[in-house]
C-alpha cells in the first residue's frame, strides 16, 4: 500500500469507501503532509496555493470527528468570500455522501439574513461561512459555537489582506478554547505568523511543494490604452486560441461589459 493512498489513513471506512467511489485514490502533497496530524487532532498550518486539495485535507478531517447524532455546531470553516464558501461547502457535502442526515449550513454576506436564522434554529452540524456574515449572526444571537471543536481558516491571508482581522479575533473568542484549529494559507505573511501564535497550540507546519516551477510558465505583459483594451482583448484571445482562460476585471459592471463584448464578438 502506497504512503499516499488514502486507504493508508486512518479513516472512518464509510468515508474511505465514499472517496473510492469519488475515485480520490491517491494524496496530493498536501493531503499526504497534512491529513496524519489532522487526524490526531493536532493543529495545523498548511501553505499550498488554491488547486492543492486543501479542502479534501481540512474536510476529512472535521467529518472523521463528527458525530451526526449530536445536532449541534461541531466545524466551522471561516472563508474569504461566498465564492469560496459554496466551493468549500460543495466538496464539504461530497465527501459527507456516505454520512446520513448531516446538514451542512452556509452563512454569507450578499444573501438574505432571516433565511439563514431560521436554517440556524433547525440546527446543523458544519457552518461555512465568510467572517461578516458569521460576526453578524453572533452579535445577534441566532448563532452559537459553544461546541465546536474543528475551527478552520481557509486562505487565511486572503481574509486577512482583505482588512478580517478584528473580526476574526472576535469570532475566535466565542469557540472553545480546547479545540483542534487548521489554518489554510497560499502566504505566509507576518500577520498571519501573529494570529496563528495567538490561537493555535503547537502547529504542525506544511508546505506543500509547487506543482509547477516558473520555467514552465510564460508570462507577457501588454500595454494599451482605454479606448482599445476591449479589441486587445479579443485579440489576444484569437492569436493564442486557449482551451480555457480566466480573466479579471476590476468591477462587476466591467465584468459584465467584457462578457457581453465577446459575446457579441
Amino acid at each position: 500500500m502506497n504512503s499516499t493512498d488514502f486507504s493508508s489513513l486512518k479513516l472512518r471506512s464509510d468515508l474511505l469507501q465514499n472517496l473510492k467511489s469519488l475515485a480520490y485514490t491517491e494524496m496530493t502533497p498536501v493531503q499526504a503532509l497534512s491529513l496524519p496530524d489532522i487526524l490526531e487532532g493536532k493543529d495545523v498550518i498548511g501553505q499550498g496555493k488554491t488547486g492543492s486539495g486543501k479542502t479534501a485535507a481540512f474536510g476529512l478531517g472535521l467529518l472523521e470527528r463528527l458525530d451526526v447524532q449530536r445536532l449541534r455546531i461541531q466545524a466551522l470553516v471561516l472563508c474569504p468570500t461566498r465564492e469560496l464558501a459554496d466551493q468549500v461547502a460543495k466538496e464539504i457535502r461530497k465527501l459527507a455522501r456516505s454520512i446520513h442526515n448531516i446538514k451542512v449550513l452556509t452563512l454569507c454576506g450578499g444573501m438574505p439574513f432571516g433565511p439563514q436564522a431560521g436554517s440556524l434554529d433547525h440546527g446543523a452540524h458544519i457552518i461555512i461561512g465568510t467572517p461578516g456574515r458569521i460576526e453578524d449572526h453572533l452579535k445577534r444571537g441566532t448563532l452559537k459555537l459553544n461546541n465546536v471543536h474543528t475551527l478552520v481558516l481557509d486562505e487565511a491571508d486572503r481574509m486577512l489582506e482583505m482588512g478580517f482581522q478584528d473580526t476574526l479575533e472576535t469570532i475566535i473568542k466565542q469557540t472553545p478554547e480546547h479545540r483542534q484549529t487548521l489554518l489554510f494559507s497560499a502566504t505566509f505573511p507576518k500577520q498571519i505568523k501573529k494570529i496563528a501564535n495567538s490561537i493555535m497550540l503547537d502547529p504542525v507546519m506544511v508546505k506543500a511543494p509547487s506543482l509547477h516551477d516558473n520555467s514552465i510558465i510564460k508570462q507577457h505583459f501588454y500595454t494599451t490604452s482605454d479606448p482599445y483594451r476591449l479589441t486587445a482583448l479579443r485579440l489576444l484571445l484569437q492569436h493564442y486560441r486557449s482551451e480555457s482562460t480566466v480573466i479579471f476585471c476590476n468591477t462587476k459592471k466591467e465584468t459584465q461589459q467584457v462578457a457581453d463584448a465577446l459575446i457579441e464578438n
